[in-house]
């Protein structure tokens, strides 16, 4: 497991630096294996560095696609897979572990394709807009997966939202719920963005 102070959403992409002794053994031990998945939270409260920290109880698992090593560093890219709610935390050692429960993986509805148009729309705009007052990871044109499930993970994950939303955002039952909420919680933070920007 790799506690993070951001969410990661299935099918979007995770790099990651890392330098931490306990992470570079567990990321060797994840090359030695055929999955090369590991498990990614997010940070409850704490710091992703020197442990003691506590993590919410829903994550994504990370597959890596890219790693690259050298002098006690690992610079590696990851993309997330499958959501899973964890149903107990082990001992932090050799590094933290879980035992974990995967979540049925959403499905599409060609019903619910106004509901991506919507949100992406929503998205899209809310990011050209908040660039305007801040630093945005990213940007509004960025492209996206043109398989719709994956689209509209990849929508959540670039929504300019707090780490909450986006956890309550990966906790969704359905896309049609995932769908409706990335477009109102988008909307809303948009406001705050451009009352924040204006003042």
């Amino acid at each position: 497991m790799f506690p993070l102070g951001s969410v990661l959403m299935p099918a979007m992409p995770l790099p990651l630096r890392v330098f931490e002794p306990r992470y570079l053994a567990m990321i060797d031990e994840v090359l030695d294996r055929e999955t090369l998945d590991f498990g990614v939270v997010l940070i409850e409260r704490g710091h992703e560095v020197g442990g003691g920290d506590a993590r919410f109880g829903v994550g994504t698992m990370a597959r890596v696609e890219q790693v690259e090593s050298s002098d006690g560093l690992a610079a590696l890219v990851a993309r997330g897979s499958q959501r899973f709610r964890v149903d107990s935390w082990l001992p932090d050692d050799p590094w933290p572990r879980a035992e974990l429960s995967l979540v049925e993986p959403l499905t599409w509805d060609e019903d619910d394709r106004a509901l991506l148009d919507d949100a992406e729309r929503t998205v899209r705009h809310s990011l050209a807009r908040a660039s305007e007052f801040v630093d945005t990871m990213w940007d509004a044109t960025v492209e996206l997966s043109q398989d719709p499930v994956d689209r509209s993970w990849q929508l959540a994950g670039i929504a300019p939202l707090g780490a909450l939303d986006h956890v309550s955002l990966l906790e969704s039952p359905s896309t049609a719920h995932l769908l409706a909420n990335i477009d109102a919680l988008t909307r809303a933070a948009l406001e705050l963005i451009e009352l924040q920007g204006e003042s």
